[in-house]
């Protein structure tokens, strides 16, 4: 630091300083002084003042003669400092000026690092802050499409009547979605997960075909429930990590085993999210009523899944966002209990 303060001293043309012990200007024109001074009253005395003076004239002479050399180096000294002083001023002015400009270079490049990496802290906040609010956004397009799916029958009389050649011969009494294919067990798995991104053209899919059946859109209107008022607290299917049960545990839930027989269908193991979905069960009665709604509508649905699924198929079914839910709830409903 103090090579680099030296030279950028020099750098700024600032004086480094008078040398120790060396004579200036100032003393020369003490020395100068101090002689003329002494010759002159010295010739003084000498020459014109009168013989035989007592003490009080000697005490006079003394005063006259060295008092003003006394004045002349007390001057000569003063003025020495003060350039001194004038010169380390300027030293010390030009060493701060030299680390003001030192640290507004290092703060400047410290700046760009720090916003480099708060950048790189920002997008990935983004990042997750965009993930946690991936459901709540598909819960809100559930809700429109069930909307639409639920307005779909019910417009159905007033519909036009066309030609016995533009409309399927019915029976009389057979609603309209007998005639629709049965949901498949991979629709239905990815419709219950919602779909991972707004890109996830799979996902939306599943989750129409899904909606035109009644019984899955109950339940997928019941999971986007569940899963928007935990949101409010905070609680995010994507970032639990649940302990996955064995598929024949899931298949005696589905025939009606319950208890601890099932206890480890319970896998989530947070603790927080434990709490906080138990304090609001308690105290929010809309948020139980919807809890205990959905925990109904799956425990129906799974035992509608399960006979026809596949060990591989039910493991995916217990792994979609909807299935967490159900764990959480059941754990602080005491269904595993």
């Amino acid at each position: 630091m103090a090579d680099s303060t030296s030279s950028r001293m020099s750098h700024f043309g600032q004086p480094q300083g008078p040398q120790a012990g060396g004579i200036t200007g100032i003393e020369i024109a003490a020395v100068i002084l101090t002689v003329g001074w002494l010759l002159l009253s010295g010739s003084f005395f000498v020459f014109w003042a009168q013989d035989g003076a007592d003490g009080l004239r000697f005490v006079l002479t003394v005063m006259v003669v060295f008092l003003p050399v006394a004045l002349i180096w007390v001057a000569a000294i003063t003025a020495r400092a003060s350039r001194v002083m004038r010169e380390e001023s300027l030293r010390l002015q030009a060493a701060i000026d030299a680390i003001r400009n030192a640290y507004v270079t290092q703060s400047q490049q410290t700046a760009k690092a720090d916003n480099g990496q708060t950048s790189i802290a920002r997008k990935l906040d983004e990042i997750a802050a965009a993930q946690r609010k991936t459901e709540t956004a598909l819960a809100l397009f559930t809700s429109t499409r069930a909307a639409s799916a639920q307005a779909t029958p019910a417009a159905a009389p007033d519909a036009p009547t066309g030609t016995p050649e533009d409309q399927p011969a019915l029976s009389l009494g057979t609603p309209a979605e007998a005639l629709r294919p049965p949901l498949s067990n991979d629709d239905l798995i990815r419709a219950l997960n919602f779909p991972e991104t707004a890109e996830d053209e799979a996902g939306f899919t599943s989750l129409r075909r899904a909606l035109k059946d009644r019984q899955a859109a109950q339940l997928i209107q019941a999971a986007q429930d569940v899963l928007t008022l935990l949101s409010q607290d905070g609680i995010y299917m994507d970032d639990l990590r649940p302990d996955m049960a064995r598929p024949e545990i899931w298949r005696a839930f589905a025939e009606g085993t319950r208890g601890r027989a099932i206890a480890a269908l319970g896998g989530v193991r947070d603790r927080s999210s434990l709490a906080l979905t138990s304090g609001r069960m308690k105290q929010d009665p809309i948020f139980r009523d919807a809890a205990h709604h959905f925990l109904r509508l799956y425990d129906k649905a799974f035992a509608r899944f399960a006979p026809g699924a596949t060990d591989a198929e039910i493991s995916d079914f217990a792994n979609v966002r909807s299935s967490r839910a159900f764990m959480l709830l059941g754990r602080v409903a005491g269904t595993f209990d």
